[in-house]
């Protein structure tokens, strides 16, 4: 049996042995080119599960990851790329504001968002209530948006870290959407191959949230920090409270209407205002637009 056979590492991640980080390439080579079957894949994915994965391990697989598929570059850009994720809640429209407003500042965000995950809804589910918003397009036409506008938000295409899009298909239905390690890799991976230099990352707690237990929000975060670092990727967490709404309204086209409000100067929630304008303030900072988060915000 190869070293670098599926079996012979999901063997050694089950018997809670480390693999080197030429081993986690093959590893998401094999899971995005479909040498790797779902049962695999599932096997895999519960031995990370029952045996968790070291910091190191965690970002060299969040690497091979990003490196599974193409990777976007923005270097021709006259400003920071810079990007924000939320772990979800309920009412969470908060990037629809942050994207336009980090980009009016001079930053640029070309944001990779994601559908609805269990009771919390998906940024591209939202923008999808605007007849005719493709959540999709080729690679060129995103360019010209970030380029002449700021910023996108936009899906995951096919060819950018195809590992994890089979990877999360299977974690979906074998129990293993919650585990943290798994978590980190599948967020940080996409944001590295977006070509994130900075990213803000809100943490819900609460019951509104997918981790409403604040010692396991709190653990995300740092295992979030050590290998954003380890990675190249400067990164803030916040954690924000989903124990209520976050807004006024739960509903896709509802918080739509919602963040217009708020953008155009109309009738809004203070607290949804004042967390798109803490997250917005420092990511700002982070790329260097901004010397604090109270200047940022003038």
């Amino acid at each position: 049996m190869s070293g670098d056979s599926a079996a012979a590492l999901i063997r050694a991640k089950r018997e809670g042995r480390a693999l080197s980080a030429a081993q986690w390439q093959a590893l998401a080579r094999g899971i995005a080119d479909g040498s790797w079957g779902d049962g695999q894949i599932g096997a895999f994915a519960m031995a990370v599960a029952w045996r968790g994965l070291a910091a190191a391990e965690c970002r060299d697989f969040t690497l091979a990851l990003r490196d599974s598929g193409r990777r976007l570059d923005w270097s021709d850009l006259p400003g920071p790329v810079l990007d924000k994720h939320s772990t979800g809640g309920v009412g969470d429209c908060v990037s629809l504001a942050l994207a336009p407003l980090v980009a009016a500042c001079g930053g640029y965000v070309p944001m990779i968002s994601g559908r609805g995950l269990g009771h919390t809804g998906g940024t591209l589910d939202k923008l999808e209530s605007i007849a005719g918003y493709d959540v999709l397009p080729d690679a060129a036409r995103l360019r010209r948006v970030v380029a002449e506008v700021g910023c996108a938000i936009v899906g995951q295409s096919a060819d950018l870290v195809p590992a994890d899009r089979r990877l999360y298909a299977v974690r979906d239905v074998s129990a293993t959407v919650d585990v943290p390690e798994l978590i980190v890799a599948s967020i940080l991976s996409k944001k590295l191959a977006g070509g994130a230099q900075a990213l803000v990352l809100d943490i819900k707690t609460g019951s509104g949230a997918q981790t409403p237990a604040e010692e396991a929000a709190c653990a995300l975060a740092q295992r979030m920090q050590q290998v954003a670092a380890g990675s190249g990727l400067v990164l803030a967490a916040a954690l924000t409270d989903m124990g209520q709404v976050l807004g006024r309204d739960a509903g896709n086209a509802l918080e739509l209407r919602a963040i217009l409000d708020l953008l155009c100067g109309r009738a809004h929630c203070p607290r949804l205002r004042e967390l798109v304008l803490e997250l917005s303030a420092r990511l700002l900072c982070l790329g260097g637009l901004a010397a604090d988060p109270a200047a940022a915000r003038t």
